[in-house]
Protein backbone atom coordinates (compact mmCIF):
# COMPACT_ATOMS: atom_id res chain seq x y z
CA UNK A 1 0.00 0.00 0.00
CA UNK A 2 2.66 2.36 0.74
CA UNK A 3 4.83 1.29 -2.36
CA UNK A 4 1.43 2.43 -4.59
CA UNK A 5 0.35 5.28 -1.84
CA UNK A 6 -3.08 3.47 -2.11
CA UNK A 7 -5.98 4.18 0.62
CA UNK A 8 -5.66 2.84 3.80
CA UNK A 9 -8.39 2.52 6.52
CA UNK A 10 -8.33 2.96 9.85
CA UNK A 11 -10.52 1.15 12.30
CA UNK A 12 -11.29 1.72 15.86
CA UNK A 13 -13.97 -0.82 18.24
CA UNK A 14 -13.67 -2.97 14.85
CA UNK A 15 -15.79 -0.96 13.13
CA UNK A 16 -14.20 1.65 10.44
CA UNK A 17 -13.05 4.82 11.73
CA UNK A 18 -11.73 6.74 8.57
CA UNK A 19 -9.24 6.36 5.52
CA UNK A 20 -5.73 8.17 4.91
CA UNK A 21 -3.17 7.70 1.86
CA UNK A 22 -0.72 4.84 3.15
CA UNK A 23 2.73 6.74 2.38
CA UNK A 24 1.36 10.18 4.71
CA UNK A 25 1.05 7.70 7.51
CA UNK A 26 4.02 5.87 7.04
CA UNK A 27 5.28 9.08 6.91
CA UNK A 28 3.91 10.04 10.27
CA UNK A 29 5.16 6.72 11.79
CA UNK A 30 8.79 7.24 10.79
CA UNK A 31 8.51 11.03 12.22
CA UNK A 32 7.01 9.91 15.36
CA UNK A 33 9.68 6.84 16.19
CA UNK A 34 12.39 9.33 14.85
CA UNK A 35 11.46 11.86 17.46
CA UNK A 36 10.53 9.66 20.56
CA UNK A 37 11.18 5.77 19.44
CA UNK A 38 7.60 5.33 19.45
CA UNK A 39 6.25 3.75 17.73
CA UNK A 40 7.17 0.36 17.19
CA UNK A 41 5.80 -1.54 14.35
CA UNK A 42 4.19 -5.21 14.64
CA UNK A 43 3.43 -6.80 10.68
CA UNK A 44 -0.04 -8.36 11.58
CA UNK A 45 0.28 -10.22 8.43
CA UNK A 46 3.69 -12.11 9.34
CA UNK A 47 2.26 -12.76 12.59
CA UNK A 48 -0.90 -14.44 11.65
CA UNK A 49 1.13 -16.64 8.86
CA UNK A 50 2.78 -18.64 11.45
CA UNK A 51 -0.25 -18.79 13.52
CA UNK A 52 0.03 -22.36 15.57
CA UNK A 53 -4.29 -23.00 16.38
CA UNK A 54 -5.87 -20.48 13.10
CA UNK A 55 -9.00 -22.29 13.64
CA UNK A 56 -9.68 -20.75 16.67
CA UNK A 57 -9.15 -17.24 15.14
CA UNK A 58 -6.86 -14.35 14.26
CA UNK A 59 -4.16 -13.64 16.67
CA UNK A 60 -5.41 -10.41 18.27
CA UNK A 61 -2.76 -8.55 20.18
CA UNK A 62 0.78 -8.88 21.30
CA UNK A 63 2.43 -8.44 25.11
CA UNK A 64 3.83 -5.58 25.99
CA UNK A 65 7.03 -6.12 24.19
CA UNK A 66 5.79 -7.41 21.09
CA UNK A 67 7.93 -10.85 21.15
CA UNK A 68 4.53 -13.11 22.05
CA UNK A 69 1.13 -12.78 19.40
CA UNK A 70 -1.88 -13.98 21.39
CA UNK A 71 -5.32 -14.75 21.09
CA UNK A 72 -7.91 -12.69 23.13
CA UNK A 73 -7.04 -13.84 26.95
CA UNK A 74 -3.55 -15.42 26.21
CA UNK A 75 -0.87 -15.03 28.37
CA UNK A 76 3.05 -15.16 28.33
CA UNK A 77 5.50 -17.47 29.98
CA UNK A 78 8.47 -16.78 29.55
CA UNK A 79 12.22 -18.01 30.28
CA UNK A 80 15.72 -17.36 29.17
CA UNK A 81 18.73 -19.28 28.81
CA UNK A 82 22.42 -17.44 29.54
CA UNK A 83 23.98 -18.33 26.93
CA UNK A 84 27.30 -17.07 28.81
CA UNK A 85 27.00 -19.61 30.80
CA UNK A 86 27.11 -22.47 27.92
CA UNK A 87 30.16 -22.37 27.24
CA UNK A 88 33.49 -24.74 27.98
CA UNK A 89 37.63 -24.37 27.25
CA UNK A 90 39.09 -25.83 25.36
CA UNK A 91 42.93 -25.41 25.80
CA UNK A 92 42.94 -21.37 25.06
CA UNK A 93 39.89 -21.01 23.47
CA UNK A 94 35.92 -21.13 25.00
CA UNK A 95 33.65 -23.14 22.71
CA UNK A 96 30.06 -23.98 22.98
CA UNK A 97 29.03 -26.38 25.75
CA UNK A 98 25.99 -27.96 22.84
CA UNK A 99 25.64 -30.97 25.81
CA UNK A 100 24.90 -28.40 28.71
CA UNK A 101 23.09 -25.97 25.98
CA UNK A 102 20.30 -28.82 25.26
CA UNK A 103 20.27 -30.57 28.70
CA UNK A 104 19.09 -27.09 29.69
CA UNK A 105 16.80 -26.23 26.70
CA UNK A 106 15.05 -29.79 27.51
CA UNK A 107 14.70 -29.04 31.49
CA UNK A 108 13.70 -25.12 30.73
CA UNK A 109 10.76 -26.34 28.46
CA UNK A 110 9.72 -28.82 31.31
CA UNK A 111 9.75 -26.26 33.16
CA UNK A 112 8.16 -23.72 31.41
CA UNK A 113 5.06 -26.01 30.65
CA UNK A 114 4.69 -27.47 34.11
CA UNK A 115 4.66 -23.33 34.75
CA UNK A 116 1.11 -23.32 33.36
CA UNK A 117 -0.23 -25.87 35.79
CA UNK A 118 1.11 -24.15 38.88
CA UNK A 119 0.43 -20.53 37.78
CA UNK A 120 -2.18 -18.42 39.35
CA UNK A 121 -4.85 -16.98 36.90
CA UNK A 122 -6.55 -13.58 37.81
CA UNK A 123 -9.44 -14.74 35.21
CA UNK A 124 -10.77 -17.90 34.32
CA UNK A 125 -11.12 -17.55 30.83
CA UNK A 126 -6.84 -16.91 30.93
CA UNK A 127 -6.41 -19.88 32.95
CA UNK A 128 -8.20 -21.91 30.47
CA UNK A 129 -6.68 -20.83 27.36
CA UNK A 130 -3.47 -20.94 29.18
CA UNK A 131 -4.34 -24.84 29.55
CA UNK A 132 -6.01 -25.32 26.40
CA UNK A 133 -2.92 -24.07 24.29
CA UNK A 134 -0.13 -24.73 26.63
CA UNK A 135 2.09 -21.82 24.99
CA UNK A 136 5.43 -21.37 26.40
CA UNK A 137 8.11 -18.95 25.17
CA UNK A 138 11.72 -20.08 25.78
CA UNK A 139 14.69 -17.64 24.74
CA UNK A 140 18.06 -16.70 25.48
CA UNK A 141 19.99 -13.48 27.39
CA UNK A 142 23.88 -12.82 27.23
CA UNK A 143 24.18 -13.51 23.67
CA UNK A 144 26.82 -10.78 23.23
CA UNK A 145 28.57 -12.11 25.76
CA UNK A 146 28.96 -15.40 24.06
CA UNK A 147 30.05 -13.67 21.82
CA UNK A 148 33.13 -12.00 23.76
CA UNK A 149 34.04 -14.93 25.15
CA UNK A 150 33.89 -16.80 21.71
CA UNK A 151 35.88 -13.83 20.68
CA UNK A 152 33.34 -13.00 17.64
CA UNK A 153 32.84 -9.30 16.92
CA UNK A 154 28.67 -8.83 17.07
CA UNK A 155 29.08 -6.45 13.62
CA UNK A 156 30.46 -9.48 11.41
CA UNK A 157 28.81 -12.36 9.45
CA UNK A 158 30.28 -14.91 11.62
CA UNK A 159 28.20 -13.84 14.32
CA UNK A 160 24.83 -13.69 12.44
CA UNK A 161 25.50 -17.54 11.20
CA UNK A 162 26.26 -18.42 14.59
CA UNK A 163 22.74 -16.69 16.16
CA UNK A 164 21.44 -18.68 13.51
CA UNK A 165 22.65 -21.91 14.28
CA UNK A 166 22.06 -21.29 17.92
CA UNK A 167 18.09 -20.53 17.73
CA UNK A 168 17.83 -23.39 14.86
CA UNK A 169 19.49 -26.08 18.15
CA UNK A 170 17.25 -24.20 20.90
CA UNK A 171 14.30 -24.60 18.74
CA UNK A 172 14.62 -27.84 17.70
CA UNK A 173 15.51 -29.45 20.97
CA UNK A 174 12.63 -27.46 22.58
CA UNK A 175 10.48 -28.91 19.99
CA UNK A 176 11.70 -32.80 20.80
CA UNK A 177 11.45 -31.99 24.49
CA UNK A 178 7.51 -30.61 23.58
CA UNK A 179 6.87 -34.15 21.58
CA UNK A 180 8.20 -36.17 24.61
CA UNK A 181 6.12 -34.39 27.10
CA UNK A 182 2.97 -35.69 24.80
CA UNK A 183 3.54 -38.84 25.13
CA UNK A 184 3.75 -38.62 29.13
CA UNK A 185 1.19 -36.02 29.94
CA UNK A 186 -1.07 -36.07 26.74
CA UNK A 187 -0.78 -32.96 23.64
CA UNK A 188 -2.46 -29.84 24.50
CA UNK A 189 -6.24 -29.58 24.02
CA UNK A 190 -6.37 -27.75 21.01
CA UNK A 191 -4.22 -29.38 19.03
CA UNK A 192 -6.78 -31.12 16.72
CA UNK A 193 -7.46 -27.43 15.60
CA UNK A 194 -3.99 -26.77 15.20
CA UNK A 195 -1.24 -27.20 12.11
CA UNK A 196 0.23 -29.94 14.18
CA UNK A 197 -2.40 -32.14 13.52
CA UNK A 198 -2.19 -35.22 12.69
CA UNK A 199 2.08 -35.67 12.24
CA UNK A 200 3.17 -33.48 15.28
CA UNK A 201 1.34 -34.63 18.62
CA UNK A 202 3.07 -32.08 20.66
CA UNK A 203 2.92 -30.37 24.64
CA UNK A 204 2.79 -26.88 23.50
CA UNK A 205 1.73 -24.97 21.02
CA UNK A 206 4.65 -22.56 20.57
CA UNK A 207 7.89 -23.22 22.43
CA UNK A 208 10.46 -20.24 22.19
CA UNK A 209 9.94 -16.37 22.30
CA UNK A 210 13.26 -13.88 22.26
CA UNK A 211 12.48 -11.46 25.43
CA UNK A 212 14.33 -8.39 25.81
CA UNK A 213 15.19 -9.57 29.69
CA UNK A 214 15.78 -6.21 30.88
CA UNK A 215 15.15 -7.57 34.63
CA UNK A 216 16.65 -11.03 35.04
CA UNK A 217 19.79 -9.84 32.87
CA UNK A 218 20.32 -7.90 36.19
CA UNK A 219 19.97 -10.54 38.10
CA UNK A 220 21.95 -12.82 35.98
CA UNK A 221 24.91 -10.35 35.54
CA UNK A 222 24.49 -10.58 32.12
CA UNK A 223 23.83 -8.86 28.56
CA UNK A 224 20.19 -8.92 27.89
CA UNK A 225 18.52 -10.84 25.51
CA UNK A 226 20.17 -11.01 21.69
CA UNK A 227 21.51 -6.84 22.11
CA UNK A 228 24.57 -5.81 21.47
CA UNK A 229 26.54 -4.44 24.55
CA UNK A 230 25.02 -0.97 25.09
CA UNK A 231 27.82 0.04 26.74
CA UNK A 232 30.94 -0.80 27.99
CA UNK A 233 30.12 1.28 31.38
CA UNK A 234 26.75 2.72 31.89
CA UNK A 235 24.37 4.32 34.14
CA UNK A 236 20.93 2.58 34.43
CA UNK A 237 17.91 3.95 36.37
CA UNK A 238 16.24 1.44 38.34
CA UNK A 239 12.78 0.63 38.38
CA UNK A 240 11.47 3.02 40.55
CA UNK A 241 13.46 5.81 38.69
CA UNK A 242 14.98 6.53 42.08
CA UNK A 243 18.34 5.50 42.16
CA UNK A 244 21.53 5.79 39.06
CA UNK A 245 22.88 2.22 39.42
CA UNK A 246 26.59 2.30 37.30
CA UNK A 247 27.43 -1.14 35.66
CA UNK A 248 30.32 -2.55 33.73
CA UNK A 249 30.52 -5.72 31.45
CA UNK A 250 32.62 -7.72 32.96
CA UNK A 251 33.88 -10.23 30.46
CA UNK A 252 35.62 -6.30 28.97
CA UNK A 253 37.32 -5.79 32.20
CA UNK A 254 38.88 -9.84 31.74
CA UNK A 255 39.96 -8.76 27.85
CA UNK A 256 41.79 -5.82 29.11
CA UNK A 257 43.54 -7.58 32.08
CA UNK A 258 44.47 -10.90 29.84
CA UNK A 259 45.83 -8.28 27.09
CA UNK A 260 47.37 -5.96 29.40
CA UNK A 261 45.26 -3.00 27.84
CA UNK A 262 44.07 -2.38 31.44
CA UNK A 263 45.14 1.82 32.57
CA UNK A 264 44.03 4.15 34.27
CA UNK A 265 44.21 6.87 31.17
CA UNK A 266 42.19 3.95 28.86
CA UNK A 267 39.58 3.61 32.12
CA UNK A 268 39.29 7.32 31.95
CA UNK A 269 38.06 7.25 28.78
CA UNK A 270 35.66 4.71 28.76
CA UNK A 271 33.92 6.12 31.87
CA UNK A 272 33.86 9.35 30.31
CA UNK A 273 31.92 8.04 27.30
CA UNK A 274 30.99 4.41 28.08
CA UNK A 275 33.12 2.64 24.79
CA UNK A 276 36.68 2.63 23.24
CA UNK A 277 38.32 5.86 22.65
CA UNK A 278 40.03 6.30 18.92
CA UNK A 279 43.80 5.48 19.68
CA UNK A 280 46.37 3.70 17.98
CA UNK A 281 47.73 1.74 20.66
CA UNK A 282 43.97 -0.21 20.96
CA UNK A 283 44.13 -3.39 18.60
CA UNK A 284 41.79 -3.52 15.81
CA UNK A 285 40.54 -7.04 17.03
CA UNK A 286 39.70 -5.66 20.45
CA UNK A 287 37.97 -2.45 19.07
CA UNK A 288 35.90 -4.88 16.57
CA UNK A 289 35.23 -7.18 19.63
CA UNK A 290 33.87 -4.36 21.89
CA UNK A 291 31.84 -2.16 19.56
CA UNK A 292 29.00 -0.79 21.30
CA UNK A 293 25.49 -0.58 20.37
CA UNK A 294 25.24 3.07 19.32
CA UNK A 295 28.50 2.44 16.72
CA UNK A 296 27.21 -0.78 15.25
CA UNK A 297 24.72 -0.06 12.24
CA UNK A 298 20.91 -0.30 12.10
CA UNK A 299 21.38 -3.44 9.30
CA UNK A 300 23.36 -5.57 11.75
CA UNK A 301 21.26 -4.93 14.58
CA UNK A 302 17.86 -5.98 12.24
CA UNK A 303 20.18 -9.38 10.96
CA UNK A 304 20.87 -10.50 13.95
CA UNK A 305 16.69 -9.98 14.66
CA UNK A 306 16.27 -11.87 11.57
CA UNK A 307 18.82 -14.47 12.03
CA UNK A 308 16.89 -15.47 15.50
CA UNK A 309 13.25 -15.17 14.48
CA UNK A 310 14.01 -17.42 11.73
CA UNK A 311 14.36 -20.49 14.16
CA UNK A 312 11.39 -18.80 17.02
CA UNK A 313 7.91 -19.89 17.37
CA UNK A 314 6.72 -16.46 18.71
CA UNK A 315 8.60 -13.11 17.93
CA UNK A 316 11.84 -11.83 18.79
CA UNK A 317 11.41 -8.52 21.15
CA UNK A 318 14.78 -6.34 20.14
CA UNK A 319 15.82 -2.47 20.61
CA UNK A 320 17.54 -1.56 16.88
CA UNK A 321 19.72 1.45 18.68
CA UNK A 322 20.51 4.59 16.72
CA UNK A 323 23.10 7.75 17.34
CA UNK A 324 21.56 10.55 17.82
CA UNK A 325 22.24 12.48 14.66
CA UNK A 326 20.40 9.32 12.74
CA UNK A 327 17.98 10.85 10.09
CA UNK A 328 14.63 10.55 9.68
CA UNK A 329 15.53 8.41 6.63
CA UNK A 330 17.55 5.73 8.13
CA UNK A 331 14.54 5.12 10.67
CA UNK A 332 12.52 4.48 7.70
CA UNK A 333 14.79 2.06 5.62
CA UNK A 334 15.23 0.49 8.99
CA UNK A 335 11.26 -0.52 9.12
CA UNK A 336 11.46 -0.89 5.67
CA UNK A 337 14.17 -3.68 5.90
CA UNK A 338 12.50 -5.24 8.88
CA UNK A 339 9.46 -5.53 6.99
CA UNK A 340 11.28 -7.32 3.95
CA UNK A 341 13.34 -9.51 5.42
CA UNK A 342 10.08 -11.09 7.20
CA UNK A 343 10.14 -10.07 10.60
CA UNK A 344 6.77 -9.91 13.23
CA UNK A 345 8.09 -6.37 14.61
CA UNK A 346 10.58 -3.87 15.39
CA UNK A 347 11.19 -1.29 17.77
CA UNK A 348 13.77 1.68 17.27
CA UNK A 349 15.39 4.20 19.65
CA UNK A 350 17.16 7.20 18.38
CA UNK A 351 19.66 7.79 21.57
CA UNK A 352 18.40 10.98 23.47
CA UNK A 353 14.97 11.41 22.05
CA UNK A 354 13.25 10.43 25.08
CA UNK A 355 13.94 13.30 27.96
CA UNK A 356 14.69 10.59 29.80
CA UNK A 357 16.11 7.14 28.97
CA UNK A 358 17.08 3.62 31.34
CA UNK A 359 20.31 3.54 29.96
CA UNK A 360 23.15 6.24 29.46
CA UNK A 361 26.43 5.24 28.20
CA UNK A 362 29.27 6.17 30.73
CA UNK A 363 29.15 7.83 33.81
CA UNK A 364 29.30 11.22 35.76
CA UNK A 365 31.70 9.41 38.34
CA UNK A 366 35.58 8.13 38.31
CA UNK A 367 34.91 5.83 41.23
CA UNK A 368 33.77 2.53 40.40
CA UNK A 369 34.60 0.03 43.27
CA UNK A 370 34.05 -2.68 41.11
CA UNK A 371 36.85 -1.41 38.55
CA UNK A 372 39.32 -3.73 39.21
CA UNK A 373 37.85 -6.90 40.63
Amino acid sequence: AVLKNKAWNLFHNRGPHSTVRARRLWDEIIDAAWQSGDPGIVFLDQIEKHNPTPALGRLQATNPCGEVPLLPYESCNLGSINLSKMVSENGSRSVIDWEKLKSTVQRATRFLDNVIDANHYLDRSMKEMAASNRKIGLGVMGWADLLIRLEIPYESREAIMLAERVMRFINHWSFKTSEAAAVEKGYFPNWKKSVYTPRHPIRNATRTAIAPTGSISIIANASSSIEPLFALIYTREDGLGRQMQTEINPWFMRHLSKTGLLTQALMDDVLSTGRLPESQAIPKRTRNLFKTSLEISYSHHIQHQVAFQLHTDNAVSKTINMPEQTLPDEVGRAFWMAWQQGLKGITIYRNGSKKRQVLTAGTESAQLRHLHE
